[in-house]
C-alpha cells in the first residue's frame, strides 16, 4: 500500500499542533486541540507503517503502537469538544467530569494492561490484501470505547454549533465541519473494525484522508477569520432534535452499503479513491447546506419570480412570539430578539444596545458579535455615546450611519465593526416605545452583500417596535415589582419596630424601677420575670419572621388528626379548660405533626383571642366525603367578608393591635402543602369557624 496519504495527514496535523502552541491565546481547548493533533499525526504515522508492512508480525506490530497512542485519543478529543469556543466550558467539564475520566482512563486501561489481546497477526496463507491485522477483545473493546467517544464529540460540536449565530457562526462553521467530518469517518472505521475484528487496509486510507480534509479546512477557518476560538454560551439543558444520533446511524448504513456496492463492481483497489471522492463530495454538501448565502438567494429567487413576498411575516411573527412569550429576563429576551433579526436578515453581525436610564448612555443589550465582556471593552475605546442618545432621538425609523458624516455616527461605527467590508451596509434602528427611546439595533454584515432594501427597512421598523415594547413592559415589571418589595419591607417594618418599640419601653420601665426598688427581693424576681418574658416576646417575634425566608420541608409520616389537636392543646398554657372537643374517629393520614400541630396552635390562639376570657371554644374533627375535617369555632368578635376576601391570608395584614399578621399566612402555606385547604365562615358579632380540610389516603391515590 502506499503510504503517501497517512504520511501526508500525520505532517499537517503535526504542523497544526505545533501552531495550536505556538500561537497567542493559550486555553484549554487550544491545548487540547494541540495534544489531540500531535496524537493523531503520531497514530496516522504507525497506521501508514502498518500497512506498509511486507510480513503480517511487522503489521501487527505497527499496529499495536497505533492502538497504543489511539488510546489516548478519546480522552483528549472529549474534554476538547466541551472546551471549544465555549465562554463557559468550565460548567460542562464539571457536569461531565465522570465521563471525561471513563474516556482517559479507560483506554489506557485497556490498552496497557492488556497489551497482549489488543492485535492477532493474520497468518501469510489467509491474508487477501484487505486487512492489515485481527483485533483481540481488548483492540475490539478499546473500538467500541472509540465509538461512543467520537459519537459524544460530534454531539458536542454541534451544541456549539447552534448556539452560535451570526458572525460567531460564521467564524467556526469550517472548522466545525472538518472536525464533524475527522470523526463521522472514525465513526464508520470504529464500527468497522469492531464488526469484522480487523482493521481494514483500506480504512487506513479513508482516516487519512479525512484528517488532511480537516486539516485543510480548520486552516481556512484560520486564515479567513484570524481566530481558531470564539466565546459562546451553550445552555446547559439537554440538545433536544439533535441531528448526531441521527446522521450516524444513516451514515453507517449508507457507507456500509456503498462499500458492499464498491466491492462488488470496483474491487478493493478502487474502494479508498472512492471513498476519498465521497469524503469531498460530502464535505462540499455540508457547507452548502450551512452557507447563509445559498440561502439568501434562493429565497430571493422564489421572492423575485415566483411573487411571493420577500419575507413571511406570518411565519416570522409567530416565531418571535413562540420565542419570546415566556422570556422575563431581559438579556435572554435580547438575545433571542437578535437571533431572530440574524436568522431573517442573513446578518451575521447584530447588537442592541439600551439606554442606561441613570446616565443617558448606550450599555449592551445583546448580540451575535460581542460577549458582554467584549462589549464592554468595545464601549470604552468608543467614546462618549450620550451624543448617541440625543442624536438616535431625531430618527424614527431605520437608517444607514455609513451615510452619516456625524461625530455621532463614528461612535456607533465603532460599536458595529464591518466584519466583510461589502456586508450590504450598516443600519440602526432605535427602539421606541410610547414615545421613550429604550436603545438601538445595529445591524450589518449581510451574506453576499445585498443591501437592506423597502420590505427589509419595514420588516426591521416593525420588529424594532414590536422588541421596545417588550423591553418596556420588562422594565414596568421591575419597577412594579420592586415597589411591591418596598410597600412589604415598609409593612414589615411597620410590625417589627411597633412590637420591639413595646418591649423596649417594658424593658425600659423595668430598669426604672430596678433603680427604685432593687433592695425588694419580691421586685427583683418581678423584674426579672418580666425581662424573660420580654425576652421571649423578642425570639418569637424573631423566629416568625424568619418563616418567611426559610422553605417548607414537611417530614410526612402516619399520624392521627385527634393526636395533633390533643398535643396542640397540652402545649398551650390552660389550653384544654376552656376548650370543648368533639373527636370523631378519624383515619389516620399521612403528615408532618409537628407543622400541623403549629397550625392548630395558630387557630386556637385567634379564637381565645377573639373570643375572650369568658368565650367559648369548640374543636371538632370528622371525616366528609373523603376528607378528614377540623373545625376550631369561636363565638367571638367574627370578621367581615370584605376583610376574609381581600386580607385574611396576607402576610403583615391583622386585625390586632399586637401582631404580624403571619400565622394565618404561614398555616395557608402548610396546608396546602399537605394537598387541603383551608375554608373560613365568620360574621361580625357573631364568631368564626376556621375549618381544615386534608385528603385522606384513600382519596390521594
Amino acid at each position: 500500500m502506499n503510504i503517501t496519504l497517512p504520511n501526508v495527514a500525520a505532517l499537517l496535523a503535526g504542523l497544526l499542533a505545533v501552531v495550536a502552541v505556538a500561537g497567542r491565546g493559550r486555553t484549554l481547548g487550544r491545548g487540547m486541540f494541540a495534544a489531540g493533533m500531535a496524537a493523531l499525526a503520531v497514530e496516522s504515522y504507525l497506521a501508514g507503517r502498518s500497512a506498509a508492512a511486507f510480513a503480517p508480525t511487522e503489521a501487527a506490530f505497527w499496529q499495536e503502537w497505533r492502538l497504543l497512542v489511539m488510546a489516548v485519543l478519546p480522552g483528549l478529543w472529549s474534554l476538547f469538544s466541551l472546551c471549544y469556543s465555549r465562554g463557559n466550558h468550565l460548567e460542562f467539564v464539571r457536569r461531565w467530569w465522570v465521563w471525561i475520566t471513563l474516556s482517559v482512563i479507560g483506554p489506557l486501561l485497556l490498552a496497557f494492561l492488556y497489551q497482549d489481546g489488543l492485535v492477532l497477526a493474520i497468518p501469510p496463507e489467509a491474508a487477501t490484501g484487505r486487512y492489515v491485522t485481527g483485533l483481540g477483545p481488548a483492540g475490539k473493546a478499546l473500538h467500541v470505547f472509540a465509538l461512543l467517544s467520537w459519537v459524544f464529540v460530534l454531539l458536542n460540536l454541534e451544541r456549539t454549533f447552534r448556539t452560535a449565530v451570526g458572525t460567531m457562526r460564521w467564524r467556526i462553521k469550517f472548522a466545525v465541519v472538518g472536525l464533524a467530518l475527522l470523526f463521522g469517518t472514525r465513526v464508520y472505521c470504529s464500527s468497522q473494525a469492531f464488526l469484522y475484528s480487523a482493521v481494514a487496509t483500506a480504512h487506513v486510507s479513508i482516516n487519512a484522508c479525512a484528517l488532511i480534509l480537516a486539516c485543510v479546512l480548520i486552516v481556512i477557518s484560520v486564515v479567513r477569520t484570524r481566530t481558531f476560538e470564539i466565546d459562546v454560551y451553550p445552555s446547559q439543558t439537554l440538545l433536544y432534535n439533535s441531528l448526531t444520533i441521527l446522521l450516524a446511524g444513516l451514515y453507517l448504513l449508507v457507507v456500509g452499503v456503498m462499500a458492499k456496492w464498491i466491492e462488488a463492481w470496483g474491487g478493493d483497489g478502487s474502494f479508498p479513491l472512492t471513498a476519498a471522492l465521497v469524503l469531498v463530495a460530502l464535505v462540499g454538501l455540508g457547507l452548502l447546506g450551512l452557507s447563509d448565502r445559498v440561502r439568501l438567494r434562493l429565497r430571493r429567487f422564489v421572492s423575485r419570480h415566483l411573487h411571493r413576498p420577500l419575507h413571511d411575516y406570518r411565519r416570522l411573527w409567530s416565531a418571535f412570539s413562540e420565542r419570546t412569550a415566556t422570556l422575563v429576563d431581559r438579556t435572554e429576551f435580547g438575545q433571542a430578539a437578535v437571533r431572530l433579526i440574524s436568522e431573517t436578515y442573513e446578518a451575521l453581525s447584530v447588537s442592541i444596545w439600551l439606554v442606561d436610564e441613570a446616565r443617558g448612555t448606550l450599555m449592551w443589550g445583546a448580540s451575535t458579535f460581542w460577549s458582554e465582556d467584549k462589549a464592554g471593552e468595545a464601549l470604552a475605546k468608543a467614546g462618549p455615546t450620550e451624543p448617541v442618545v440625543g442624536a438616535l432621538r431625531d430618527h424614527p425609523g431605520p437608517f444607514d450611519f455609513d451615510r452619516t458624516n456625524a461625530d455621532w455616527a463614528d461612535t456607533l461605527r465603532r460599536l458595529q465593526p464591518d466584519q466583510f467590508g461589502k456586508g450590504g451596509g450598516r443600519f440602526a434602528v432605535p427602539l421606541r416605545a410610547n414615545g421613550e427611546l429604550l436603545g438601538v439595533i445595529t445591524a450589518g454584515d449581510r451574506v453576499s452583500g445585498l443591501p437592506f432594501e423597502g420590505q427589509d427597512l419595514d420588516l426591521l421598523k416593525c420588529m424594532a417596535d414590536q422588541i421596545g415594547a417588550t423591553f418596556l413592559n420588562q422594565r414596568l415589571s421591575r419597577r412594579l415589582l420592586e415597589s411591591k418589595q418596598m410597600e412589604a419591607f415598609q409593612a414589615m417594618s411597620t410590625f417589627f419596630v411597633h412590637d420591639l418599640k413595646n418591649a423596649a419601653s417594658t424593658l425600659s420601665l423595668t430598669l426604672g424601677n430596678l433603680r427604685v426598688h432593687f433592695d425588694n427581693p419580691e421586685f427583683r424576681q418581678d423584674a426579672l420575670r418580666a425581662i424573660g418574658r420580654t425576652s421571649d416576646r423578642i425570639n418569637a417575634l424573631v423566629g416568625r419572621l424568619a418563616l418567611l425566608r426559610q422553605g417548607l420541608e414537611l417530614k410526612l409520616a402516619e399520624a392521627s388528626l385527634n393526636d395533633v389537636v390533643q398535643a396542640a392543646l397540652q402545649s398551650m398554657e390552660d389550653g384544654a379548660a376552656s376548650v370543648e372537643l368533639k373527636l370523631d374517629d378519624v383515619p389516620r393520614t399521612r403528615l408532618d405533626a409537628g407543622q400541623m400541630q403549629r397550625v392548630v396552635v395558630n387557630f386556637l390562639m385567634n379564637a381565645r383571642e377573639a373570643s375572650g376570657p369568658e368565650g367559648h371554644i369548640q374543636v371538632r374533627t370528622a371525616r366528609r366525603n373523603g376528607w378528614i375535617t377540623l373545625a376550631v369555632t369561636d363565638d367571638g368578635c367574627g370578621m367581615s367578608p370584605e376583610f376574609i376576601r381581600q386580607n385574611l391570608f396576607r402576610p403583615f395584614q391583622t386585625t390586632k393591635s399586637r401582631g404580624l399578621g403571619i400565622g394565618l399566612f404561614q398555616a395557608k402555606v402548610i396546608v396546602e402543602a399537605h394537598r387541603g385547604r383551608i375554608e373560613v365562615e365568620s360574621m361580625p358579632g357573631r364568631g368564626t369557624t376556621f375549618r381544615i380540610l386534608l385528603p385522606t389516603e384513600d382519596a390521594s391515590l
